[in-house]
């Protein structure tokens, strides 16, 4: 029987020269191995075999098992590599000159996002970031919004289960974590991290209960500034809107503020504005974003006297700037993959 057993490799290593594919893999193996393959019926021999003579059996049915699974091994690493080889295709030739086509850009979004940054640090302002998972207070609360109002309620804001836990986020009680719903929680954040004065501005996802349409999206980006200083007025604020505006629309851009509430800011505005550079929206009044003189309550909620300390915060739409600016005129287009997004834009 061992005789038998020395020529099992052998005559597994001339059926696998020939095999090519996996399936013929499998069927070479189960013939020497599998249930009913040749090394398991020597195995079922010993059995019958005088207790002097299974010693050497086994030791030699060990040796050969061993053998014969090295030997499939390196079969099926070799039809493995064949076919990813296949699937790569021909191997690359770096010394080939490149091949001429359209290169790839940064998405409309990234690129509006760099040139705000840029504006706003020529204007003096520092880039602050903050958590997307915020708290309750730092989202509401400490924003001077009151506990009945709409933007708090569960059919307008993504809330964790109570009880749950973010390690970057602060609590200051009990109160639930959420997905902010603005950039405006940077500012308190800020403030309880800075003294004044300081000038900050902060890009970043929000996240609101919205049913998607063209304007709308439950994931968006918001560019958030705010400024606190001794004796900070609108006038101070208006000059500075003014001024981005046109850094970023062009020169032609001209302004209106109409007032407006938010819980934040006191007095509040909702700034629009009209240029004839803007396409099918040029010499129209456009509605862009919201301001106002920081509230009093929020600057005493992080600790500073709002009689020493005043401010000014703003808040628009990212992509609100993109849309008009590259003449987009649905906000889902920013989301789908579009290739002609990531090809080079003007």
């Amino acid at each position: 029987m061992i005789s038998s057993l020395d020529t099992l490799v052998h005559q597994a290593q001339e059926a696998m020269r020939v095999v090519e594919t996996l399936p013929q893999w499998e069927a070479v193996k189960a013939r020497f191995v599998g249930p009913q393959g040749l090394l398991t019926g020597c195995m079922k021999q010993m059995g019958a075999l005088p207790a002097a003579e299974k010693p050497a059996m086994g030791k030699a049915i060990n040796a050969v098992k061993g053998a014969l699974e090295a030997l499939f091994a390196t079969a099926l690493a070799a039809i493995e590599a064949r076919i990813l080889a296949a699937k790569v295709g021909p191997a690359i030739d770096p010394t080939l000159p490149l091949i001429e086509g359209h290169f790839g850009a940064r998405h409309p979004l990234s690129q509006v996002k760099a040139r705000v940054y840029s504006i706003f640090k020529s204007l003096g302002f520092s880039v602050a970031d903050g958590t997307e998972v915020e708290s309750e207070w730092a989202c509401f609360d400490a924003l001077n919004v009151p506990a009945g109002h709409p933007s708090r309620a569960e059919k307008d804001t993504y809330y964790f289960p109570q009880g749950a836990s973010f390690p970057e986020t602060q609590l200051k009680g009990a109160e639930r974590l959420l997905l902010r719903t603005h950039t405006s929680s940077v500012q308190i954040r800020t403030m309880l991290a800075e003294k004044p004065p300081l000038k900050v501005v902060s890009i970043g996802r929000c996240f609101r209960r919205d049913t998607a349409d063209a304007t709308h999206s439950a994931n968006f980006h918001q560019v958030e500034s705010l400024c606190v200083d001794e004796k900070v007025t609108v006038v101070d604020m208006k000059a500075m809107l003014d001024h981005f505006l046109k850094a970023f629309f062009g020169p032609a851009v001209k302004t209106r503020f109409r007032p407006s509430f938010f819980p934040f800011t006191e007095p509040s505005f909702e700034v629009d504005m009209i240029s004839p550079d803007l396409g099918k929206l040029s010499n129209q009044w456009i509605e862009i974003l919201g301001c106002g003189r920081v509230n009093p309550a929020v600057l005493r909620e992080v600790g500073l006297d709002p009689v020493k300390w005043s401010g000014y915060a703003t808040g628009m739409g990212l992509e609100r700037l993109a849309m008009i600016h590259y003449r987009v005129d649905d906000i889902r287009h920013f989301y789908q993959n579009d290739i002609r997004f990531l090809l080079p834009i003007a």
